[in-house]
């Protein structure tokens, strides 16, 4: 996982990165989160929308988290005098809705996108938890659409990473919004009960099907070869998939035992994390009859 740029970052700062978009970045870096979650503000003109509006910065679920403190003010500041038409989640993880709920308050616009999803959170990081506050005034579902003066978003179904989890594609530009689905800094979490590593590869393959210009992600820069990178994403978990079963072709084993065979070098503070998706490999692999389990010992089937 690559280190984060060197600051200062451009926290709470509008950057346009083309004529109908800009973004303003949420003060809640982590290793999970890069520099921290991107907002979007969609339009130019009179009406805007606003994509992952982050972490709300109050305490929000109840864990006491405050990184994203004067996150809503930055957005309310960038939408100046253009009418709010509405709020997209791409999914609701707490870096990424929890500041719907104010920004709503603040202007009477509408919640949209991905549908509630609240689970005990047994991932491997606090700002992975669902966020209980979020409540959408409508679910869209694959294909619907949201418009305002000069652009129309169209949400693309992504599960995988989490299971309500959307894109948005700007139809006047050829831009997508991947959320966490596809980032240029990092591949993304996979983590059950919620998290499938399945349906994350035929989404992947959805997106890779499709001619998008560009990718914005909401955490780290822009991806100007989209297909080129989930071409790459694909390979590499096929290359986990195929690590997996070498190592349970030598030996039955356990996740831990696996992790630092497959992740040499990782952060410790990721292995957690890396344990996730490598669960979310074997539960797929399970499904296909080629490894089994008995507690915690996973065996290769063959």
């Amino acid at each position: 996982m690559p280190e984060s740029p060197p600051k200062p970052w451009p926290t709470g700062i509008v950057e346009r990165v083309e004529p109908l978009v800009r973004r303003v970045l949420a003060p809640n870096p982590s290793p999970y989160t890069y520099t921290g979650t991107e907002t979007y503000i969609v339009g130019a003109g009179s009406e805007v929308a606003v994509i992952d509006p982050g972490p709300a910065g109050t305490g929000e679920a109840g864990h006491g988290d405050t990184r994203g403190a004067g996150h809503v003010d930055a957005i309310l500041e960038a939408i100046g005098d253009s009418r709010l038409v509405a709020i997209l989640c791409t999914h609701t993880h707490r870096d990424h809705s929890p500041a719907a709920r104010p920004l709503k308050a603040a202007t009477g616009a509408p919640i949209a996108g991905c549908a509630p999803l609240v689970l005990a959170d047994d991932g491997p990081r606090a700002d992975s938890a669902f966020d209980p506050t979020y409540a959408p005034d409508r679910v869209l579902a694959d294909g619907e659409t949201v418009s305002g003066e000069g652009w129309t978003l169209e949400a693309v179904a992504t599960p995988g990473h989490t299971s309500n989890h959307l894109c948005y594609a700007l139809r006047e530009s050829g831009a997508l919004f991947t959320g966490d689905h596809v980032m240029g800094w990092s591949t993304s979490v996979v983590s059950p009960p919620d998290g499938d590593m399945r349906d994350y590869m035929a989404s992947l393959q959805k997106l890779h099907d499709r001619t998008d210009r560009v990718y914005y992600p909401a955490h780290g820069p822009a991806v100007d070869n989209p297909r080129q990178l989930v071409r790459g994403m694909m390979g590499h978990r096929r290359q986990r998939e195929t690590q997996i079963l070498r190592l349970l072709e030598q030996a039955p084993q356990e996740i831990a035992a696996m992790v630092p065979k497959m992740y040499k070098g990782l952060d410790p503070r990721l292995n957690g994390a890396a344990g996730r998706s490598v669960l979310a490999h074997l539960i797929d692999l399970e499904r296909q009859g080629r490894v089994v389990r008995s507690g915690e010992v996973w065996t290769s089937a063959n």
